[in-house]
């Protein structure tokens, strides 16, 4: 079977949208915390809940915009998805827990736009990289921090 992007774009869009429903159902079968009386809204699967949407909005969107025309060759788009798939690894291996937070996620977020934006020079390729990356940790950060009360590493 020959993969082209399209048919990845595709295929990838229904695994997400399973996923999104199983964390949809996951998080509303969660146990709730009324025994020990606290607010039935705080509820600990509503943030799964709400990814899990969010994740089946964005499948949908991508099954829907996955097109044929201009496809990038198999081999680069396999390539791409090696490089995308060890990345992720390693910040979650051996960045995350290793590093503060904020430092890991500003590294990874900075090592995406650079490897895969391929559009810009080099050089502006990584300041704008890093600029992401540093306001993309800042705002993760903030985010788990203050909105879902998380103590980061």
């Amino acid at each position: 079977m020959r993969l082209d992007s399209a048919r990845a774009d595709r295929i990838t869009a229904v695994v997400l949208i399973a996923m999104g429903l199983v964390m949809l159902w996951a998080g509303y079968t969660m146990d709730r915390l009324e025994i020990r009386r606290i607010h039935p809204s705080s509820i600990p699967g509503l943030v799964p809940m709400m990814l899990g949407v969010g994740i089946c909005i964005c499948a949908v969107f991508l099954f829907l915009g996955a097109r044929d025309p201009d496809d990038p060759p198999p081999a680069a788009s396999w390539r791409n998805m090696l490089i995308a798939g060890v990345w992720s690894g390693l910040f979650a291996l051996l960045m995350v827990g290793n590093l503060p937070f904020y430092a890991a996620t500003a590294i990874y977020v900075a090592g995406f736009v650079i490897i895969f934006d391929t559009g810009l020079p080099p050089v502006k390729r990584a300041v704008i990289g890093c600029v992401f990356g540093i306001l993309a940790a800042g705002i993760i950060g903030a985010l788990f921090r203050y909105a879902f009360l998380v103590r980061l590493p």
